[in-house]
């Protein structure tokens, strides 16, 4: 009974450290609960949002949101397509292909591009190269290019070394034996994995508006500035329509494609 003991006071020591660090966050933070339903609080927040229910459907209005979200989609196939190729590349060294000097630089690469989230290169971005949809372009390749070249590089070191050495075996050269021994056993994860991250730039690429990199989200970024709450609505629900069709597409593709 000893231990069970033990174990119950330890939880309750647990959930009182918890709860105590919670109280210690408010404080420290000053964040003052009472005040969202003090006064006209809730009134201002139910004003506010009922202005989101009535959406813009005007036809220039609507121009203009076909435009961005050709822009959007665009931001990220090329973001995406970008990061596949180069990811690739340097998942070849990343995988212990050309030596160890050539391993550590491409993982510490691939790890440095991967560590510094899409916003913060959007931002980076947008400084050296100005507003618009090619800043949001690169932002969207630099951040993906160190996710999937990771990917790719675990995928190729689980791949059988057998095919590729029989090609190199029977004459063939180092090219060769990876197009053709290699390439198409990992082929399958390399799709589902640009695929899914296909759909993740999507919804970032969304978002990367909101530091200027084109899009839908710019279109929202001012569109809240404003307070233009029925233009920005219809904003939300054209972003809300494209991650889906992105998301059945990239669906469908996966079950035709990697499944095939």
């Amino acid at each position: 009974m000893k231990p069970a003991a033990d174990k119950r006071l330890g939880n309750y020591a647990l959930l009182l450290a918890l709860l105590v660090t919670v109280v210690a966050s408010f404080r420290f933070l000053g964040i003052d609960l009472g005040a969202l339903i003090g006064g006209d609080s809730l009134s201002q927040m139910g004003r506010y949002a009922g202005n989101f229910f009535s959406p813009d459907f005007s036809v220039p209005h609507l121009r203009a949101i076909g435009h961005g979200a050709l822009e959007t989609l665009a931001m990220s196939a090329i973001g995406t397509l970008l990061a596949a190729l180069f990811g690739l590349l340097l998942a070849l060294p990343a995988a212990g292909r050309f030596g160890w000097l050539a391993l550590s630089g491409s993982r510490f690469l691939l790890n440095a591009l991967r560590a510094i989230p899409e916003l913060v290169w959007a931002a980076l971005v947008v400084l050296a190269a100005g507003l618009g949809p090619n800043a949001g372009t690169l932002a969207l390749a630099l951040h993906t290019t160190g996710v999937l070249g990771r990917l790719f590089a675990e995928a190729l070191e689980n791949t059988p070394d057998e095919p590729a050495e029989a090609i190199r075996l029977s004459g063939g050269g180092h090219v060769a034996a990876f197009c053709y021994g290699t390439l198409p056993a990992i082929w399958p994860q390399l799709i589902a994995y640009s695929l899914y991250r296909w759909e993740n730039n999507i919804r970032m690429a969304s978002v990367l508006g909101f530091v200027g990199a084109g899009g839908l989200g710019q279109m929202l970024y001012v569109s809240l500035s404003l307070f233009q709450q029925a233009q920005a609505a219809t904003v939300i629900l054209a972003m809300l329509i494209l991650v889906l069709g992105v998301d059945a597409f990239s669906g469908w593709a996966r079950q035709r494609w990697v499944s095939a």
